[in-house]
């Protein structure tokens, strides 16, 4: 077997793909690397990646971990979910999640999940809230569903060299030396795919700020660069595993070259915010479903989104989870602000974008000297949802996603939905248009109004536990920021910006 150098270096050190991981491969990983500890990672309620870390003196103590896991607190990782009387949970490592950790040589580190007393999975935990949901989904669709994230994020570092100084709102895929990030993001890119397998590419994205301010010393006076990170379509539940570890890994990295990663949806007012835009494919067979023949939208894919656009008022309290999340999404930007979908259009809350449906090989065009064409290379379409941001529960907003999804594939109303929705051209200059069109919750108390209205898309079949709505509905009421864009509108220019940047900057590292 052919190795490259960003092959899972475990994957390469047993000779075979992780999906094939046994316990006796682990074990002999362990022993030919003199592994010291094991770490196991899960993701709490808050959607931030956990740890805890078991020493490894003998092989008998490596087997009984990777046969049986260990156990936590339950009560303190779903406070509010789980009662301290009954909060034991077993965390089980996923054998084909396993990676030698970057940040700390001698670990060999895991993704777990949790089981309850009686050995099942725990239904209130976020991954198995999503696991579930996706069960729903293929049992009902007979379609596979994979999805692909799109993580942006600020880097912010202190401005040493102002050289070749970046421009305000110029950054998009800018490259050095006019961006200065450039050595972290290929430290960002190796480990990330080495780990997950999962990267397609990375860009410096529009944002550019030469000074923040702000009342935090941990950022004030930084200089922030936006990047973004695309992965590749893969299950749904293992896209939110990935993008989980790799806000993780971004921070540890940032962190070891003295910088500031923050997912945060806005850090300074005039600059683009941090989006977290997520594609879908509809898979049948190993196959994309999402087109024709004639490379048109299939039926499926079609109601996919009018699934989408019939629930995304209520996604919202998933994917925007903080104040600052409302101040990105205003008019007359590429953040949406009305549920509508449309080709190509980053108006829209839904774009279809490009997606080589009948095209290929498309190098031979401009490299004639090209005469080998790659066969059966399908169509890659997607289609895009971006109204989520940083401020996302990965797993929860996919579940969410997932669950209307299988609405929108079992009903016909979907359709009708859709075909409703389509929209040509800038939805902004079209004011008719837009007054037609409904408009997305404009504060987090506004979108736990909505999901309370809408809980049983949700609850439905089990899925999501009514504790675990409630949970989020109370922290988004909790917010209290019905009324904060009205405030603020109505304030003098300099206190406006006073308060808003501390709305921005109180949730740094919310997720």
């Amino acid at each position: 077997m052919i190795h490259y150098a960003l092959n899972n270096p475990i994957s390469a050190l047993l000779d075979k793909p992780k999906q094939e991981f046994t316990r006796n491969d682990l074990i002999k990983v362990i022993e030919k690397n003199s592994i010291e500890r094991i770490t196991f990672h899960y993701t709490a309620l808050d959607g931030k990646l956990k740890e805890m870390k078991i020493p490894i003196a003998n092989r008998n103590q490596a087997e009984r971990i990777l046969t049986d896991g260990e156990r936590v607190d339950g009560s303190s990782l779903f406070k509010g979910i789980v009662d301290v009387g009954v909060s034991d949970l077993f965390i089980l490592p996923v054998y084909k999640s396993a990676f030698f950790n970057p940040f700390d040589p001698g670990s060999l580190d895991f993704i777990c999940r949790y089981l309850n007393r009686d050995g099942e999975p725990a239904p209130f935990t976020l991954d198995n809230i999503l696991l579930n949901a996706y069960r729903l989904f293929t049992e009902r669709t007979g379609f596979d569903l994979n999805v692909l994230g799109e993580l942006e994020f600020y880097l912010l570092m202190e401005p040493e060299n102002t050289d070749y100084s970046g421009l305000k709102q110029r950054g998009y895929h800018e490259s050095s030396p006019f961006v200065k990030s450039g050595p972290v993001v290929n430290e960002i890119l190796r480990l990330l795919t080495q780990i997950t397998g999962a990267i397609k590419y990375a860009h410096s994205e529009v944002g550019y700020i030469d000074h923040v301010r702000s009342n935090l010393p941990e950022i004030h006076g930084k200089m922030a660069e936006q990047l973004e990170i695309e992965f590749l379509p893969a299950p749904v539940d293992e896209s939110a595993d990935a993008l989980v570890l790799a806000r993780w890994i971004i921070r540890n990295v940032a962190y070891q070259h003295r910088c500031i990663a923050t997912f945060s949806p806005k850090i300074e007012e005039g600059h683009a915010g941090n989006g977290f835009h997520f594609h879908m494919e509809l898979v049948k067979n190993a196959k994309n479903a999402m087109t024709r023949k004639d490379g048109s939208l299939s039926v499926e894919a079609k109601k996919l989104i009018g699934g989408l656009c019939r629930h995304a008022d209520s996604l919202t309290a998933f994917g925007n989870t903080v104040s600052s999340a409302y101040l990105r999404l205003v008019p007359n930007q590429e953040a949406p602000t009305r549920v509508c979908w449309s080709d190509l259009n980053r108006s829209t809350m839904i774009r279809v974008p490009l997606g080589w449906g009948t095209i290929d090989n498309l190098a031979m065009r401009v490299n004639t000297q090209e005469t080998n064409r790659l066969e059966n290379l399908g169509s890659r379409q997607t289609v895009e949802i971006r109204t989520p941001d940083g401020s996302a529960m990965v797993h929860l907003l996919l579940a969410g996603i997932t669950m209307a999804g299988e609405w929108g594939l079992t009903n016909e109303e979907a359709l009708e939905i859709a075909d409703k929705l389509y929209v040509t051209g800038n939805i902004f200059e079209k004011t008719s248009l837009l007054k037609s069109l409904r408009q997305l919750p404009g504060s987090c108390v506004e979108s736990a109004r909505i999901l309370a209205e809408n809980r049983k898309l949700y609850e439905r079949d089990h899925v999501f536990p009514p504790g675990v709505i409630d949970y989020v509905i109370d922290l988004l009421n909790r917010e209290n920021d019905e009324k904060m864009n009205t405030v603020l509108a109505n304030l003098p220019a300099d206190d406006r910006l006073t308060e808003t940047r501390k709305i921005m900057h109180k949730d740094l590292h919310r997720h």
